[in-house]
């Protein structure tokens, strides 16, 4: 064996040492279809991983999305563009993930009363409010969350959504 070749780390090692030379690597081993050569064993790991992240993504702005109409509900006088502007822009990402991943689109739903939860803690949190004035059970649904004509009308107002 050469020194240079003694030298060349494993896929496996260069996995470990420099994750984006990695996956250059494996891209460029996938074009020249030199399967042999790839590292499977971390390859099935990312795209496994890649799936993960979809999901994590839409539980994550699902959160921001959640807090951020608790906070317009229960604050109508503090109500900001800025507010307005994070439930545009969650609804559009979560959108596009699910636009991207059609198999996910159940997903928001599975995980909304988690979420609320995680929403109603960001919500006190950033509000003020205390946790325990936010309804345990969401005052809207997954669906009016996720709709963008959908803004929930403050309490005692007779449209209690």
């Amino acid at each position: 064996m050469s020194k240079l070749a003694e030298r060349r780390p494993t896929q496996a090692s260069l996995y470990e040492t420099d994750f984006y030379l990695w996956t250059q690597e494996q891209s460029r081993l996938l074009r020249e279809r030199r399967f042999d050569e790839l590292d499977l064993a971390n390859l099935v790991d990312e795209v496994r991983s890649v799936g993960g992240s979809e999901r994590s993504q839409i539980e994550s702005r699902l959160d921001v999305l959640i807090a951020h109409l608790l906070k317009w509900k229960y604050q109508p006088g503090a109500r900001t563009s800025s507010w307005m502007g994070t439930i545009v822009e969650q609804r559009r990402r979560i959108a596009r993930i699910l636009g991207n991943s059609p198999s996910l689109r159940r997903y928001p739903a599975e995980v909304f009363e988690e979420c609320y939860l995680a929403g109603r803690l960001e919500a006190a949190k950033e509000s003020g409010i205390d946790f325990s004035l936010f309804p345990e059970v969401a005052p809207f649904t997954v669906e009016q969350a996720l709709d963008a004509s959908y803004l929930p009308k403050e309490p005692g107002l007779l449209d209690q959504s």
